[in-house]
């Protein structure tokens, strides 16, 4: 059975622990000319907002290469009219999964040499594309012409999706870890 080609970024699913993810997030917040997507992995930018009062830290939408400090799991909404998705050149409160140990699932890019079982503890990039506006879900996927033992790759391949509507191949599900994350010991502050 081929996988569905249906992008969504990252999502959370559970803890390395084994324990489920309960929805658990932390506010941030964003300013800048990108648009952040739920799904998209995110980088503290290095600055704050006051908003209604509270201060809170700015994130923006990570590029391979950088150190994240966690994904977008949501949007607060301002009106019942808000988007999905925060717009770029908006400032709007982003709901991030910042806990180093949060596994998420993940798609595999359309097209190259798809991954194998046997690249389960293997490094790899995420592919930045746009999100969806219709959705509010990001577009980024696993990179499957990246995957090495350089541990300065974004993402640490767990193993694919144990589900029956998922195949080794082309749109293969993934679960990952984030191999470079902010709050993990081994990286400089910014």
């Amino acid at each position: 059975m081929a996988n569905t080609d249906n992008a969504f970024g990252l999502k959370p699913v559970q803890h390395r622990n084994g324990a489920p993810y309960n929805g658990a997030f932390r506010l941030y917040c964003a300013a800048d000319a990108t648009a952040i997507f739920i799904g998209d992995p995110v980088i503290l930018s290095g600055s704050s907002q006051t908003v209604r009062g509270q201060i809170y830290s700015d994130v923006d939408v990570c590029a391979t290469g950088d150190v994240m400090v966690g994904v977008c799991v949501g949007v607060v909404p301002e009106t019942q009219d808000s988007l999905r998705y925060r717009a770029a050149s908006t400032t709007r409160l982003i709901m991030v999964a910042d806990d180093p140990d949060l596994l998420f699932e993940i798609q595999e890019v359309s097209g190259g040499t798809a991954l194998t079982a046997n690249d389960a503890g293997l490094n790899a990039n995420f592919v930045v594309a746009s999100g969806s506006t219709a959705t509010g879900y990001s577009g980024v996927e696993l990179n499957n012409a990246s995957e090495a033992t350089t541990n300065t790759l974004d993402l640490h391949i767990v193993g694919p999706v144990a589900r029956d509507d998922n195949a080794i191949g082309e749109h293969c599900k993934w679960l990952v870890t984030i191999n470079r994350h902010q709050f993990s010991n081994q990286v400089a502050g910014i």
